[in-house]
């Protein structure tokens, strides 16, 4: 029976990489509503800059998966 040991590592990364795609969805959002809410207080647009931002926090999360998985296939 041989051994891979080279294998073992690879497989280790890509659980983390694909582990940290929950977190990147999540968190693009979370980041555009705080943004949106603080500049629709700040120049009285609500809820308009809220909306944006949220849209372009799940744009720039998907953008970042999309990245991800085609690293992780590349490798």
């Amino acid at each position: 029976m041989e051994k891979e040991p080279k294998q073992k590592p690879e497989i280790y990364k890509q659980i983390a990489l694909f582990s940290s795609i929950p977190f990147v969805l999540a968190l693009g959002p979370i980041v555009g509503w705080f943004i949106g809410k603080f500049l629709d207080k700040w120049l009285h647009t609500a809820p308009y800059l809220m909306y944006l931002f949220i849209f372009l926090g799940f744009f720039g999360s998907g953008r970042e998966v999309y990245n991800i998985i085609k690293r992780v296939s590349k490798e």
